[in-house]
């Protein structure tokens, strides 16, 4: 059985350093079997792979992308917490979008996400999932993803 992070470089993925905070918190924290990850916007080398509202500049296409990003930084986040991936399994997913007013496809856009941590954790990867459209995110971000993970075996 192949690990989250074989499941990752077989999709030609890697998992990001963590994004730093752009205010006052920290990616993520664990606390006894959870891990809880802070927004992850889609950041990519330092910069926000996607912008703007869904429905106005940015398509949803573009806030897919953006919310596979997300994912991917949430798993850093959750890494950072943990040392691995193994033996992760994702509970909660929130996801807000960015969006106009008339654009209801915001779970179409958190697919995103969710397919990732199906692909990267099997059945562990799927999960409870909120699925919100927003006015407006951090720095402009198309979308932000939030996580909540069980860890299977608590370390000191």
């Amino acid at each position: 059985m192949a690990t989250p992070e074989e499941r990752l470089a077989e999709l030609g993925l890697t998992v990001p350093d963590v994004v730093p905070p752009v205010a006052a918190y920290v990616p993520a924290v664990r606390s006894g079997a959870h891990v809880f990850t802070a927004g992850q916007i889609p950041m990519r080398d330092g910069e926000l792979v996607a912008t703007g509202k869904v429905g106005d500049t940015a398509t949803p296409e573009q806030a897919t992308e953006a919310a596979r990003q997300c994912a991917l930084n949430a798993l850093a986040a959750i890494r950072s917490q943990t040392g691995t991936l193994e033996g992760v399994r994702i509970v909660k997913v929130v996801v807000f979008v960015a969006s106009t007013p008339d654009f209801t496809g915001q779970p179409a856009v958190a697919n995103g996400a969710s397919e990732l941590f199906a692909q990267v954790f099997g059945d562990a990867g799927v999960h409870a999932r909120s699925a919100v459209g927003v006015a407006a995110l951090p720095l402009d971000a198309t979308v932000e993803v939030e996580v909540v993970a069980e860890v299977a075996e608590v370390s000191a």
